[in-house]
């Protein structure tokens, strides 16, 4: 029924049906843009975190030196190196603490985009 519409709007209409044509691709175009205009979101609570996220390329930490007073991030990854105590994995994947204490290094979850 819809093709019959199409059909007869074409044969109705002075336009061209390359011209039809390429409303159509414009018109499924701007609909694929607007479904990948959604914002990731963002988690900044550790106990919201899913357990295999935290440790990601995802995940960012907050990583301050205790010696230089200097902060940097770093990634889920790299911070998961950092993690010496199975205690202190296992306290920040159930979301019990947010930090942990690497010899001059104090490291914190900042945020996830997921």
């Amino acid at each position: 029924m819809n093709k019959d519409k199409e059909i007869e709007q074409i044969l109705l209409n002075e336009d061209t049906c390359d011209s039809i044509i390429q409303k159509k691709k414009e018109k499924e175009f701007l609909k694929s843009l607007e479904k990948t205009d959604t914002k990731p979101a963002i988690i900044t609570d550790i106990a919201k975190v899913p357990k295999d996220k935290l440790f990601s390329s995802k995940a960012t930490f907050s990583l301050i030196n205790k010696s230089s007073k200097t902060q940097s991030y770093i990634n889920g990854i790299q911070a998961e190196s950092y993690l010496v105590s199975l205690n202190d994995r296992e306290k920040l994947l159930e979301g019990i603490t947010d930090s942990f204490i690497y010899g001059n290094y104090y490291i914190k979850f900042y945020r996830l985009k997921a």
